[in-house]
């Protein structure tokens, strides 16, 4: 388990301070940031870079290093934090596919970022046994007991007790 706690802890870091340096040049050159032309947002709401470059800094960067300072000094919350700033990111990423109607590779691999990232939060929510996981559980458990030969709730147990 501290294995995964150092992953996404990086991983928390590497999107935050990304996200923070992209959304900076987007706020400090909302007309070309990074050489990105405002021809790029003609699908999008947007007249220029500014406002995606706001919540870019401030949603995934700040949210990330937020994270990733959670995860280091182990705050209670540290899974709900860590799930809600990861499923922003992807979140992000498919808004930002739908409005540029574009994939370059930085979208996968944050998308790919984001994804591990959630589930390793999901992860760490079940260790902890926190609302609502506590509930999957327990619901896990009465199955088991009632259907003990049943494959997939086997599989499922089996995966259970190997992350939790």
């Amino acid at each position: 388990m501290k294995k995964l706690y150092k992953i996404l802890l990086f991983l928390h870091l590497f999107v935050g301070l990304g996200a923070m340096a992209g959304g900076s040049a987007a706020i400090m050159s909302p007309k070309v940031p990074m050489g990105m032309t405002v021809d790029t947002l003609k699908y999008s709401p947007f007249s220029d870079f500014l406002i995606p470059g706001i919540i870019l800094f401030v949603a995934i960067g700040v949210g990330n290093i937020f994270s990733a300072l959670m995860m280091f000094f182990k705050l209670k919350y540290q899974g709900y934090i860590s799930s809600i700033f990861s499923f922003a990111l992807v979140i992000w990423i498919i808004v930002q596919y739908i409005m540029l109607r574009t994939i370059v590779s930085l979208h996968v691999i944050f998308l790919i970022t984001g994804l591990i990232q959630s589930i390793i939060s999901i992860i760490i929510l079940f260790n902890q046994h926190t609302f609502p996981t506590n509930i999957i559980i327990s619901i896990i458990s009465k199955l088991s007991d009632k259907y003990p030969n049943n494959p997939i709730i086997k599989t499922i147990n089996t995966l259970g007790k190997k992350f939790i």
